[in-house]
């Protein structure tokens, strides 16, 4: 059926509910002019006569009747299906997939499930771990989450997270090798587990603090991973000095398992950002998401 049919036969329904093309056509909107020759051309094509009509009133003839008691019911389902829907678009559902570190999904992302989902049984997460500056437009990913100051410009930006105290350390095994550095220029002399980034194919720089001034140092290893859970076993098991975020490392620095150093020369990273392109229509979803896990200062 065409447009323009299913079109008329809805106006021919409404004039047959009102009884009167002058409140149907006020009901839709229409001229009464032209609902008369749309009606008119309703039963052109039929062939029959659907509303007998007269000086006074409009009332369906048998025709008519027995098209009415058809369409109704198709134009009740028709409206309850947009009516549905409207409760789609309103109650939060789909499919939302991010790309983010590790650390930023182990720490943000993964506890902040604990509050969206129970809530919101429609909506599904996919997390991808990647250490890599992804395009998430390209890659097809709804968000992805960095640390500020490594987002594109053209993205929106939303902070998810405090600054990230970061710790340079090594297991007591590594020190009685090894004398504890004290100044980021003993670090030459050190052996480093670093970080391998998969974008650049570049290892991971430490940023330390030199007066006033903050740089990145690559430090030199035998041993390259591509997960920080990964580097911090391989720090336990006394292979070299780890630069990882202190909160994944209270524990062992509370038992005696790693010891740090530099600590005063080792400033906070900016904290993590999820950041997406520009839609003027986001999902119910996605913006509960974001409003789950926005940053807001204690």
């Amino acid at each position: 059926m065409r447009r323009d049919e299913m079109a008329d036969l809805t106006a021919f329904v409404v004039v047959a509910e009102e009884r009167s093309f002058t409140r149907a056509a006020t009901r839709l909107g229409i001229a009464q002019s032209s609902l008369s020759q749309i009606v008119r051309r309703l039963e052109a094509s039929l062939g029959l006569r659907l509303l007998a009509r007269t000086t006074r009133s409009v009332a369906p003839t048998e025709a008519g009747e027995r098209l009415i008691a058809t369409l109704v019911p198709m134009l009740r389902d028709m409206d309850a299906a947009i009516a549905s829907l409207g409760e789609l678009r309103d109650r939060p559902s789909g499919t939302i997939r991010i790309t983010a570190v590790e650390h930023a999904a182990k720490t943000i992302l993964v506890p902040a499930m604990a509050l969206l989902l129970p809530d919101n049984p429609d909506i599904r997460v996919e997390i991808t771990i990647d250490y890599g500056l992804a395009d998430v437009v390209a890659d097809r990913f709804d968000a992805g989450v960095r640390l500020g100051g490594e987002i594109a410009r053209d993205m929106i930006a939303v902070r998810i997270g405090p600054d990230i105290p970061m710790a340079i350390v090594g297991a007591p095994a590594y020190f009685e090798r090894n004398p504890m550095p004290t100044s980021p220029s003993d670090l030459a002399e050190h052996r480093a587990i670093n970080l391998r980034l998969p974008t650049s194919g570049t290892l991971n720089s430490w940023r330390l603090r030199r007066g006033d001034r903050e740089t990145r140092v690559r430090v030199d290893g035998p041993l390259v991973l591509n997960s920080i859970d990964l580097i911090l076993d391989a720090a336990l098991a006394g292979h070299g000095l780890a630069y990882l975020p202190l909160d994944q490392l209270d524990k062992h620095l509370e038992n005696g398992a790693l010891q740090r150093a530099l600590a005063r020369f080792t400033p906070d990273l900016p904290g993590y950002h999820l950041y997406y392109p520009n839609r003027r229509f986001a999902s119910s979803a996605f913006r509960l998401l974001i409003e789950t896990i926005r940053y807001r200062e204690k």
